[in-house]
C-alpha cells in the first residue's frame, strides 16, 4: 500500500500541494483542484504546467479526483460533458502514468426523474464511460459518494452485477458512510471486492446526513478496522487523505492559509502512525 492524499486541503497551488507531500515524505498525489480548475478540465497549457511541477518535484499522480457524475450533476444534466470530460481525461492519465479516475453516478435533485429511471439512465451513461475507459486502459473509480450507486451498500452491488468490467471498481471512502447515513462497516463489506483505492476521512456523525470530521481514527468510519482487514487481504493500492476539516470543496470552501497546510500535514503524520500501529499490531 502506499500514501496519496487530495492536497488541494491543504491549498490550491500546485506548489503548495507538493510542499505539503514533501513534508509528509509522501512520492504519490491525487489530483484534483488546481487554480485553473478541476486537473481533468484545465486547459492543456494548465496541466502540462502542473504536471511540470509534479514531475521535477518526483511526485507522480495516483488518482484523477473527476467531477464526472458528482454531486454538482443532475441525472437530468447534458451528458456530453461528463464524456468530454473522460475523453480529455484519458490521454493525461496515460503520460501521467495514473490509473485511476475518481467518477460518481448523478444526483436526482427533487425527485426529477423516479428511482427506476434515475438508476436506469446512470447505468446507461456508466457503460458508456466504461468503454471510453476499457479503451483507455484507465479504471473508473466509483466513490461511495453521491449519486445513485452512492445512496446505499445495496446499489453499489448492482453497479458491479450489473457492470462487472475490470474497468470499472470502487473507491471505498472511510469518512462519507458518517457523513451520508449508514452502517461503516456494511458499506465497506458491499465494496472491499472491488475496491481499487481508497480515501481516509473519519468524523463523528452530528445528524443523519451530517458530521463533525476528525483526525483519522478518532470518528465513527472505523478506519482503523478498515485498514487492518484492507492489509491483512493484501491490498497493495492507494491510501489518500481527504481530511474536509479545513475545506470541503462541496460546499464551496477551499482551503486558504498556514492552518489548512499545517492540519493537512498533520492528517498525513496521524495516518502514518495508525498504519504503523496496525502493522504492529
Amino acid at each position: 500500500m502506499f500514501f496519496s492524499g487530495i492536497a488541494d486541503e491543504a491549498g490550491v497551488p500546485v506548489e503548495k500541494q507538493i510542499e505539503a507531500h514533501k513534508a509528509l515524505g509522501w512520492t504519490h498525489i491525487e489530483m484534483r483542484n488546481i487554480p485553473e480548475g478541476n486537473f481533468a478540465e484545465v486547459s492543456d497549457e494548465a496541466f502540462e504546467s502542473a504536471l511540470a511541477k509534479l514531475d521535477a518535484a518526483g511526485i507522480r499522480v495516483s488518482s484523477f479526483g473527476s467531477a464526472i457524475g458528482n454531486w454538482a450533476r443532475p441525472i437530468t444534466g447534458d451528458f456530453k460533458k461528463d464524456l468530454e470530460d473522460l475523453k480529455r481525461a484519458v490521454p493525461r492519465m496515460q503520460k501521467c502514468g495514473c490509473p485511476i479516475i475518481r467518477i460518481m453516478s448523478w444526483t436526482n435533485p427533487d425527485g426529477e426523474v423516479s428511482e427506476e429511471d434515475w438508476g436506469n439512465e446512470a447505468l446507461r451513461r456508466l457503460r458508456e464511460l466504461t468503454k471510453i475507459a476499457e479503451d483507455g486502459g484507465v479504471i473508473l473509480g466509483h466513490e461511495n459518494c453521491s449519486g445513485f450507486f452512492g445512496k446505499s451498500p445495496e446499489n453499489m452491488l448492482r453497479l458491479k452485477e450489473e457492470i462487472p468490467s475490470d474497468a470499472l471498481g470502487i473507491i471505498y471512502d472511510t469518512g462519507n458512510p458518517v457523513g451520508h447515513g449508514g452502517d461503516p462497516w456494511a458499506w465497506y463489506e458491499v465494496c472491499k471486492p472491488a475496491t481499487v483505492y481508497v480515501h481516509i476521512k473519519d468524523g463523528r456523525r452530528t445528524g443523519d446526513d451530517e458530521a463533525k470530521y476528525t483526525y483519522p481514527g478518532e470518528g465513527d468510519g472505523m478506519v482503523r478496522e478498515v485498514m487492518a482487514d484492507l492489509l491483512k487481504s493484501g491490498y497493495d493500492g492507494g491510501a489518500s487523505i481527504e481530511p474536509h476539516m479545513a475545506a470541503q470543496v462541496h460546499l464551496g470552501t477551499e482551503a486558504a492559509g498556514q492552518e489548512a497546510f499545517d492540519i493537512y500535514v498533520e492528517y498525513g503524520r496521524r495516518f502514518i502512525k495508525l498504519i504503523d500501529d496496525v502493522k504492529a499490531g
